[in-house]
């Protein structure tokens, strides 16, 4: 699909956009598999996200050649597989950690996933050389089921700004391990646009857009972390410049979630998403 705001601008919707549920409160949309993946093409997006849990329920109703038959009938030329934590430790989790780490590679190749997303939510104490050793290693694990590992970074990871994750792709330097940059973690940490414009393409995996409310705003809300865009006080706008600036062309993965949202219907929550977004879009690229 073609988009008045650039030939080659395509939309995804993430997974906890359209999940219908909030964040913390649960991770198994309430939504089927087959109903996600109809309501973001009706709604005209050309990808979709899928978190590790709802993937495995789903995987408990259908196989992955089905999964792929559904995605491949409604047009989605994109899909992000989300989200592996604890590939950097040793000990429990990181026996719980492999072997979501086998299911999501597996079900990247079988789906012909886009990348999968990893990170950290806990603060986890990691060494830049552990760090690095263990994102080496999941990256050749990754190339041997042709899957891209896009990280995160974000205040909650062990790696929580953009120079630091930049080392730690740039150290690496597989083909396959790069970045996933969320204007969110981008605003919260008061990274400027000029340094996401500065990001080498060739790491650039994922753009992930939504707007928000700046903390000490009288409208700041914990509640409502993730606004559609255009409906906060990011300068949305700028930041896909920046973006665009570094070589970027999409797609566009938008990430909305919040407790007042979660409730709503889907096709209303796919809708609105994609009018939305390609509304900043389309003002970002007016002179």
């Amino acid at each position: 699909m073609s988009h008045p705001f650039d030939s080659q601008a395509e939309l995804m919707c993430l997974y906890w956009t359209s999940s219908g549920v909030f964040p913390g409160e649960g991770e198994v949309s309430r939504f089927s598999f087959r109903e996600r993946v109809e309501a973001a093409s009706k709604a005209g997006f050309r990808g979709i996200g899928i978190w590790h849990s709802d993937l495995e329920h789903t995987l408990e109703q259908m196989t992955l050649p089905e999964m792929k038959r559904i995605l491949d009938a409604n047009g989605m030329a994109y899909l992000e597989l989300e989200f592996l934590t604890d590939w950097f430790v040793d000990g429990p989790e990181r026996s719980t950690s492999d072997a979501r780490r086998r299911c999501l590679l597996t079900a990247s190749e079988g789906l012909g996933a886009s990348h999968i997303k990893v990170g950290d939510f806990a603060n986890t104490p990691c060494s830049m050389e552990q760090a690095t050793e263990a994102f080496a290693d999941l990256c050749e694990d990754a190339a041997d089921h042709g899957a891209r590992i896009a990280f995160e970074f974000m205040a909650s990871a062990m790696i929580d700004n953009l120079d630091d994750a930049l080392t730690l792709v740039d150290t690496v330097g597989a083909p396959n391990g790069g970045l996933a940059v969320d204007i969110a973690h981008v605003v919260g940490q008061g990274i400027p646009y000029s340094d996401v414009a500065s990001i080498p393409l060739d790491v650039l995996f994922s753009v992930e857009l939504n707007d928000g409310f700046l903390a000490g705003s009288p409208n700041h809300d914990a509640s409502r972390p993730r606004a559609f865009c255009g409906e906060g006080e990011y300068d949305v706008q700028g930041f896909v410049r920046s973006a665009r600036a570094s070589g970027y062309r999409g797609p566009w993965a938008v990430e909305v979630f919040s407790k007042e949202l979660s409730g709503l219907p889907l096709d209303e929550l796919n809708a609105r998403a994609f009018a939305s977004t390609a509304r900043v879009l389309e003002a970002a690229s007016l002179p």
